[in-house]
């Protein structure tokens, strides 16, 4: 088949599932009586646990308006997306300013953490929500809150480390990614502050290069502070992952960029951490991985999840697209059968999450306080965007 047929073919299969996930979390994930999103909903969309996760609720937020920016000006995903920014407005900020991990289906907060991930999915919501409106409040609303996050990530603003820095003093590859893709989100919306993430992002893909390690061929999870490797177990942790994110996270700069020794970076990732992860007797991607093959703490370290895959997704097809490389497309293809095979729920739609080694279903819920309305149609959104592109360029798609 022409590969123009293909990316055709491709398209129209992204846009009708990206339709099917955004129905299933309109219809069963929304709160109508208090606002933001359920994250916890059976295999039906039944909810078996009303707390919400804060996460859930920006990451919804930013979903729900960015296809509606740039997928469909469907008056839903509006409803869905300020329905989601009054509750987080309202219930998911602490009186410090911080923001809570976890809350009750009418806001009162259960659970805060060190970590400044709730403010980051609240940020890029809020921006993409101004995007959507023009309402300067919800541009406001980002602005502080990634104050917020930049003073925790910075120290400036001091919370509990997660290990005695006097024994343990790493760090991890989800900060300087988060930030990252944080930034670059606010960078395109955010006009009047660019060149302020530009050099925060300059500054996180230095960071993220502390985790590379070409001699090992692998991004490791921790590190020390400069980039040697951490003692034992920890140091020697890869989640493939967090990795694959952090490859395509990095070669949208490198095309914003320009910078071709930043794209060498982003595929060398890609390319180490599939060959780290991919299960080749059994498919799918493990979600840990060792570097020296000794065994991983994590029981759940062979089992196949669905974010890992939705990532692998992405940047392959971005790899591709960037490089014009067979490879790419091949093991595109590759993970697209495996995922669509085993993850999608045919009955009921959504995805399952959690699936063991072999590909059998783990647990048949379709969301938690970790897997909500986010990664799926994330994947969907952007790959719908990458394939509209290379239509709208055949000349650079390879026959």
């Amino acid at each position: 088949m022409p590969i123009i047929q293909e990316i055709e073919n491709l398209l129209s299969f992204y846009e009708k599932e990206l339709d099917d996930t955004l129905n299933f979390w309109y219809k069963f994930g929304i709160d109508r009586k208090n606002g933001g999103f359920f994250p916890c909903l059976e295999r039906d969309g039944t909810v078996y646990d009303s707390d919400k996760s804060v996460w859930a609720q920006g990451r919804g937020l930013w979903v729900f308006s960015k296809a509606y920016n740039d997928i469909k000006k469907d008056d839903r995903y509006i409803e869905a997306a300020e329905k989601s920014y009054r509750f987080i407005k309202q219930h998911c900020y602490d009186n410090d300013g911080r923001m809570f991990f976890t809350v009750t289906e009418n806001g009162a907060g259960i659970q805060k953490r060190r970590y400044w991930f709730s403010e980051s999915f609240a940020v890029a919501g809020s921006a993409e929500l101004y995007r959507a409106t023009g309402d300067r409040q919800y541009l406001e609303n980002a602005r502080s809150t990634f104050d917020t996050m930049l003073g925790v990530k910075t120290g400036r603003i001091v919370t509990e480390p997660k290990y005695n820095p006097n024994v343990v003093n790493c760090i991890a590859l989800a900060s300087p990614m988060i930030m990252l893709v944080t930034c670059q989100i606010m960078r395109d919306i955010d006009i009047e502050r660019k060149e302020i993430y530009n050099d925060i992002i300059t500054d996180s893909i230095n960071e993220i290069r502390l985790h590379r390690h070409p001699e090992k061929k692998a991004v490791l999870e921790n590190v020390n502070h400069d980039g040697s490797l951490a003692k034992g177990s920890r140091g020697r942790l890869v989640n493939p992952g967090h990795s694959i994110e952090a490859s395509w996270f990095l070669m949208e700069e490198s095309e914003y960029r320009k910078d071709k020794t930043l794209l060498k970076e982003a595929l060398d990732i890609l390319n180490w951490s599939f060959e780290l992860g991919w299960d080749e007797a059994e498919g799918g991607i493990r979600y840990f991985a060792d570097i020296e093959n000794k065994p991983v703490q994590a029981l759940e370290w062979d089992m196949k999840l669905w974010w890992p895959h939705c990532e692998m997704l992405i940047a392959f097809l971005m790899a591709y697209d960037l490089t014009k490389e067979e490879k790419y497309l091949e093991k595109y293809k590759l993970v697209h059968e495996y995922t669509f095979t085993n993850f999608r729920d045919r009955e009921y739609g959504e995805w399952y999450g959690y699936l063991h080694r072999d590909g059998s279903v783990a647990t048949d819920l379709k969301g938690n306080m970790f897997k909500g309305p986010f990664h799926i149609p994330r994947c969907e959104i952007i790959n719908v965007l990458k394939l509209k592109k290379m239509l709208s360029h055949p000349t650079n798609t390879k026959e």
